[in-house]
């Protein structure tokens, strides 16, 4: 039988033909926290994906649901662009007693050559890639629900879209803080200038990416979503506190710009 589990911090793990031996866990010099990378939770992860005991899905909904009492908007329902941010439209929805709906869909068709694109698809380069359920939100107000915006520049041209077909107001949630700062931890993060949140536009992001609000979970709601039922199962359990290794901690540098080590350059 086969038996997956994480390979914790510091752990030193020899697989063989015969079985699966932890030859050492190096200890964190005392007092310091774990740094797992936040947006592993976030964006870069499977949603199946188990980290720190917990289903990367069930995190992603959480910070729907937190962005629903940080952020919540009078509309008619809640979406997202297929389909990253799904969990957390769904947590989104649920805590606002909105209905989710599908607003896109994706076009399994893109790149298939039989297939000409006529010319209003060719004009708009993200109606390839999507198609528009427009039954679905003409007249209405639209909740976007994305899970990161980084450049901008993908949103846009959705928005427009959605715009076109109907939508009376578009609203976008988006379920992670702004980032800000490079990752020096080798997570290829766009230079500073391109980030978004750092550019004279975020300003006035809404009126930049043509929506009628935007915003961000808070760097406190994010933490709290990733780290509440972790903390819950370490109360219940305390060999479980011992086994991931002293304080917990998530490095969320990109988004604060306050690094889990020393920078030396």
């Amino acid at each position: 039988s086969r038996y997956y589990r994480e390979v914790l911090p510091g752990e030193i793990v020899k697989i063989s033909r015969h079985d699966v031996q932890t030859l050492d866990v190096v200890r964190r010099p005392e007092g310091d926290p774990s740094a797992f990378c936040i947006f592993e939770y976030v964006y870069f992860a499977r949603p199946d994906s188990i980290f720190e005991g917990q289903m990367v899905y069930s995190v992603r909904r959480r910070c729907g649901q937190q962005l629903a009492i940080e952020a919540p908007v009078e509309a008619d329902l809640v979406s997202t662009v297929p389909e990253s941010a799904t969990p957390a439209a769904l947590g989104y929805a649920q805590k606002c007693g909105l209905p989710y709906v599908e607003v896109l869909c994706k076009n399994r068709y893109v790149g298939r050559t039989f297939i000409q694109p006529n010319m209003r698809l060719r004009q708009l380069g993200v109606a390839k890639k999507f198609g528009v359920l427009s039954d679905n939100f003409k007249g209405k107000r639209v909740v976007i629900i994305d899970d990161s915006i980084v450049r901008g520049n993908t949103i846009s041209p959705i928005i427009k879209l959605l715009r076109e077909s109907g939508a009376k107001e578009v609203h976008i949630r988006v379920a992670s803080p702004p980032i800000r700062f490079p990752c020096y931890m080798g997570i290829n993060i766009p230079t500073k200038e391109e980030l978004i949140a750092n550019r004279p536009e975020f300003r006035d992001l809404a009126n930049y990416i043509g929506a009628d609000s935007v915003v961000y979970l808070s760097v406190e709601g994010l933490v709290s979503s990733v780290q509440e039922s972790i903390k819950a199962r370490q109360d219940n359990n305390p060999k479980t506190q011992k086994a991931f290794l002293g304080k917990l901690g998530h490095c969320i540098a990109c988004l604060t710009g306050d690094y889990p080590v020393e920078l030396e350059w």
